[in-house]
């Protein structure tokens, strides 16, 4: 993604991840991660399925707990427990979708549930997802294209400050990929440090300002 003069000068961190460990019975999927991902940027991981790239996802959104090293978010130490930050918008794959609510019910319960529930941004994230938000259809009834395009709206719903997203182009065709790259495009001009984790290198040529890979638990900028 070409960010111009001001995007090649160095930029202030969003996230940094700091000699990070994790073992999940009796495998070490995090090997003394650290990492600095720049604020207002789009960084991406690439890697191969079990290098350790969505559990990096899943620990800097508070998703899992660590055994050791730290996370720091816009400055912010991570609690070690786990514990969900607040200003983050995610997509880490598999989403549990609710077969019987719309697309606006959807979005309304989880973001009841993080007490933050406006109307105005839910359909908003919908439309910008190419998504009607008063689509009457049951989830059940969505094609995977469009469970992938509301699980991205889930991620935008409440205007984050960090986006974490997992594999965001998956089951999406042409068009869903073009409207993804528009809003990663939209969000970093707005100020949003983005982090895509995706096993497509040229997915992440055309969309990051960064690329990092990893391998058996650890990482390197590329």
């Amino acid at each position: 993604m070409d960010t111009g003069v001001e995007g090649r000068k160095a930029s202030r961190v969003g996230v940094r991840v700091s000699a990070v460990s994790k073992t999940i019975k009796g495998n070490r999927v995090l090997d003394g991660v650290s990492a600095s991902f720049p604020l207002a940027r789009v960084s991406g991981i690439r890697g191969h399925n079990g290098s350790g790239k969505t559990m990096l996802l899943r620990a800097i959104a508070g998703l899992i707990s660590i055994d050791e090293g730290s996370i720091e978010v816009f400055g912010e130490k991570l609690d070690a427990r786990g514990d969900f930050p607040v200003g983050i918008g995610f997509m880490v794959e598999p989403l549990e979708l609710w077969d019987e609510f719309t697309g606006l019910e959807m979005l309304t319960l989880l973001s009841s549930l993080r007490g933050r529930p406006r109307e105005n941004h839910l359909r908003s994230a919908l439309t910008r997802m190419g998504l009607d938000p008063d689509d009457l259809r049951r989830i059940k009834s969505f094609s995977l294209g469009m469970k992938q395009r509301l699980n991205l709206a889930q991620g935008l719903m409440d205007a984050p400050r960090l986006l974490l997203l997992d594999e965001p182009t998956n089951a999406l065709d042409e068009d869903g990929q073009e409207a993804i790259r528009q809003v990663l495009i939209e969000e970093r001009d707005r100020g949003t440090t983005i982090i895509v984790v995706s096993h497509d290198r040229e997915e992440l040529d055309r969309i990051a300002d960064v690329q990092f890979i990893m391998g058996d638990g650890r990482i390197r900028e590329v």
